[in-house]
């Protein structure tokens, strides 16, 4: 009743959110938890209100609870993407010169709620202009707007003409007083900004110690090495003892093993890794974060672009997808911790994320491997294992649906058909959740 009535409240106000559980129970026809190697059937989930507060065998229905019924679908774990960028939005110079920060907030709103309707209940997102990211985690917690957990790091750090400059192609004489927020040189500043974003409220902190594939400019070319090993050192040491993480965006061999050895804790992209910097990956517990969708994206994009002097985005795009893709391949066999994330950004509607799960699957990756990279292995990286990943007690009531099998259709995790997070009901194609008047569609 206290679910109706709330549902009921929320239709008078105007309100799209919709009504929190009290007691429910799931019936999970096939649930992949997470947790264990083997899918289980027949199984109960009990929720009270945001948190999972049993698993069971069978159906079981207690006394006053309200059911849901997932017997012909297979349940998952919410969804973890581990490397967004959900207020970007801007990319060529125009667009940075003209655009600001409020709007790329406002982009952000569609972003989050189209994230957590495709299943995703909880993102890392590293990298953002101006606090955006911020608000939008601060906006969520607060039930302003509709979107999954967010873990934010601000905006990434790296050095004066390295890929988080954003000065760079533009007239010097045009100044943003942001625009010092991403920019290190030498460890005095780079200690100073870790404990900025740490003040400002983030996260986790994310440098570029390479070049990067979506800007302009040989300066930024993917396989060099932009940031010194003490700069590196002073955000790792800096950033670990205030209790956050450090993600390093590297595509060079180089700035990979370099940021290994001085104790990132995770990799995003690692194009050119090699079995070395595999070693390194396993010796130092770091994860890699693969993304190896975006590259083709950004070839296609890019090459409706004009040209802007140096190698361009769609050149150097095209020369790293396959190796990529290759690396992806190696780097699982030889058993390196893989935790999910695409950095599609823009490229792709954000309910299109999912899209990941098949190219890792295509490039080797047995599915329930690819879908604990999306779960567990990122809760893990994010440090919230005891929070999200699993369905297990304890946990947040964050849970999805699909209507086939993904282990022998991996892309059934694009089409996915119910979304609970923290026990709220926001999709519901199945048409299985009598107590959700107010679902979001």
């Amino acid at each position: 009743m206290r679910s109706l009535r709330l549902a009921i409240i929320g239709l008078l106000l105007g309100a799209t959110a919709p009504a929190w559980a009290n007691d429910v129970v799931i019936h999970a026809g096939h649930l992949i938890d997470g947790v264990n190697a083997a899918p289980r059937d027949n199984v109960s989930i009990l929720v009270t209100n945001d948190r999972i507060t049993a698993v069971q065998p069978g159906f079981v229905t207690p006394q006053g609870a309200e059911i849901i019924d997932l017997s012909h679908a297979t349940v998952l774990p919410g969804l973890i993407d581990s490397h967004t960028h959900v207020t970007y939005r801007r990319g060529g110079f125009a667009e940075r010169l003209t655009g600001n920060d409020m709007e790329d907030a406002l982009h952000g709103t569609v972003a989050v709620r189209q994230l957590l309707l495709g299943g995703f209940t909880a993102i890392r997102n590293v990298g953002a202009d101006g606090g955006t990211d911020l608000a939008l985690k601060h906006a969520i917690e607060r039930g302003d707007i509709v979107g999954p957990r967010m873990w934010v790091s601000l905006e990434y750090l790296g050095p004066s003409g390295g890929a988080t400059d954003p000065a760079d192609g533009i007239d010097s004489s045009w100044h943003n007083d942001h625009w010092g927020a991403s920019v290190i040189d030498g460890p005095e500043e780079a200690i100073k900004q870790v404990r900025e974003h740490k003040r400002r409220g983030a996260d986790l902190i994310k440098i570029l110690p390479s070049g990067a594939v979506g800007n302009p400019g040989d300066a930024s070319d993917p396989r060099a090495s932009m940031m010194t090993e003490a700069e590196i050192k002073a955000v790792v040491d800096t950033a670990h003892s205030l209790g956050m993480k450090v993600a390093a965006h590297a595509h060079g061999k180089g700035a990979i093993d370099m940021s290994l050895r001085l104790g990132v804790d995770s990799i995003e992209h690692g194009t050119y890794g090699d079995a070395e910097s595999f070693k390194l990956y396993k010796e130092h517990g770091a994860y890699l974060v693969p993304t190896v969708l975006i590259p083709e994206l950004v070839a296609q994009k890019a090459r409706d672009l004009p040209p802007q002097g140096g190698l361009s985005p769609a050149e150097k795009a095209a020369k790293i997808t396959g190796v990529i893709r290759k690396m992806f391949h190696d780097a699982y066999l030889a058993g390196v911790k893989i935790a999910f994330g695409t950095d599609v950004a823009g490229l792709l509607p954000f309910d299109g994320n999912a899209r990941e799960f098949a190219v890792m699957v295509h490039e080797g990756m047995k599915p329930m491997d690819a879908i604990f990279a999306a779960t567990r292995n990122s809760a893990d990286l994010i440090g919230a294992s005891d929070r999200i990943g699993s369905v297990q007690a304890g946990r947040y009531a964050d849970i999805i649906a699909v209507s086939g099998n993904p282990l022998e259709d991996i892309t059934e995790l694009e089409r996915v058909k119910f979304v609970m997070k923290g026990g709220q009901v926001y999709r519901d194609d199945l048409k299985v959740a009598p107590h959700c008047v107010a679902c979001m569609r």
